[in-house]
């Protein structure tokens, strides 16, 4: 083993001991999350401090297109990616012994490349350490089991169980359920082990198929790093057993959407302690920070729901919350503060999709709590009742991607505080894929258009 790998992670030198590494896959985040680099023979990486791709993988859409540089010109210069020893881990499903490494983007003069989700999302947890602030979140990731969809045109539909019938919607918390595609989930278990990952838990959500992963709480970007590794290992594992896993917000019609729910508290990075609550009650820093995530949501929405899909989930009656109102263990407010000490107080955002960015949902969300604190302001009074009957509504929040690339960018805090050049690229690329949706003629429209109208 070459000198380098003295700085894997100890899960990683664990999995390689004995064997020779084959090959690296030496990776970056783009826009929509998607993995993209190059893959090299480990005795190449082994020489090389790093490596070029182009600026451009920032401006390729979802459908691989590429959407006009805000920024100027295509003309398309290296990047400088550099590896992130911390996030080394194995790939467990390769054939050959497999590294895969997430690398940072710099510019050829070294500077952080502003518009990497992964950097934007550094940026946003430098904001908070500036005040001496340490940020903490713990994901929660919803996604669907399938089965093996090769026509899009045709309706996405439940995999088969052991029991040789298809997966059954409402039955959440069934663990009769999870047992059905109980040899996915062991291979879950087992690739996270091997790139050690520690999942606090796995329990059957409400869709027909539908999951739920949750995550121990930590340092946001690591979290970011392992829900972009978590999202590929779970397809791996789904593959090995003839279906197919998906983090699209509604997959399924008249099933529920997948969430990817962010649990967030604030540390004073002096004291250690929770800045949310003392002894005896919450502290006025917790009630900023809600205010900030009133205010400021609307205009992160376009990040946390980042495609035309995403908007199917923000429908009534379907368990997600699409309001803006705040509650004390109560599952119908968009913002909801979960049983626990004071040690643990934590906000739970309950509106991202699992279709988001990781990088950048974390960076959007965390992003409103931070501009409160600083805004200093209070929230809405408390919605003790059914936020779905008597909170506010859509009115608060885009009913699609248009609407809410529009507050976007509006919203003059929120471009500042995650980098002007980001936001002009992120708003070019999602611009982009909408035009390119909205030229789509969907079966709805043939069925009830064609010869009625």
């Amino acid at each position: 083993m070459s000198d380098w790998t003295h700085k894997l992670p100890e899960a990683a030198r664990e999995y390689l001991a004995g064997r020779r590494i084959d090959e690296v896959e030496c990776i970056v985040p783009d826009i929509a999350g998607v993995a993209r680099g190059k893959a090299m023979p480990a005795s190449k990486f082994a020489k090389q401090a790093s490596f070029f791709l182009p600026n451009s993988i920032f401006l390729q859409t979802i459908t691989g297109e590429w959407a006009d540089n805000p920024l100027g010109g295509f003309t398309e210069p290296d990047m400088v990616l550099t590896p992130d020893f911390s996030t080394a881990c194995v790939a467990p499903w390769a054939a050959e012994p497999t590294l895969m490494v997430i690398h940072d983007a710099y510019d050829q003069n070294g500077t952080p490349m502003p518009v990497s989700p992964r950097n934007v999302l550094k940026r946003v947890v430098e904001l908070y350490r500036a005040e001496g602030l340490t940020p903490i979140v713990a994901p929660e990731m919803e996604f669907f089991l399938v089965a093996r969809n090769i026509d899009p045109n045709q309706p996405i539909i439940p995999p088969m169980g052991r029991s040789g019938r298809r997966a059954a919607a409402k039955q959440a918390y069934s663990m009769s359920a999870v047992d059905e595609y109980g040899k996915v989930i062991d291979d879950i278990y087992d690739f996270a082990e091997a790139q050690g990952f520690e999942i606090d838990g796995i329990l059957q959500e409400g869709g027909a198929g539908q999951l739920e992963l949750n995550l121990s709480h930590g340092d946001p970007v690591e979290l970011a790093d392992q829900i972009f590794y978590f999202k590929r290992l779970i397809r791996e594992a789904a593959l090995r057993h003839d279906c197919f896993a998906t983090f699209m917000a509604k997959p399924i019609e008249g099933e529920p959407g997948s969430a990817m729910h962010i649990h967030q508290s604030v540390i004073d990075s002096r004291t250690g302690k929770n800045i949310f609550a003392d002894r005896k009650e919450d502290t006025p820093a917790f009630s900023h920070f809600i205010a900030g995530m009133q205010t400021y949501l609307p205009a992160v929405i376009a990040l946390l729901a980042p495609y035309v899909n995403s908007y199917r989930r923000y429908v009534p009656d379907f368990a997600a919350p699409i309001n803006l109102e705040w509650g004390r263990d109560n599952r119908t407010t968009g913002l909801r503060v979960p049983v626990s000490d004071h040690k643990g107080r934590r906000l739970e955002n309950r509106l991202p999709g699992m279709d988001c960015n990781p990088y950048l949902g974390l960076a959007a969300s965390l992003v409103c709590g931070y501009l409160g604190l600083k805004d200093q302001k209070m929230p809405r009074p408390e919605c003790v009742g059914d936020a779905y009957t008597s909170g506010s509504g859509l009115d608060e929040l885009p009913l699609n991607l248009g609407d809410a690339l529009d507050l976007f960018s509006e919203s003059e805090p929120v471009q500042e505080a995650l980098g002007r050049e980001f936001c002009q690229v992120y708003e070019s690329v999602k611009r982009n894929e909408y035009k390119e949706f909205l030229q789509v003629i969907s079966p709805w429209e043939r069925e009830h258009l064609l010869l009625n109208v």
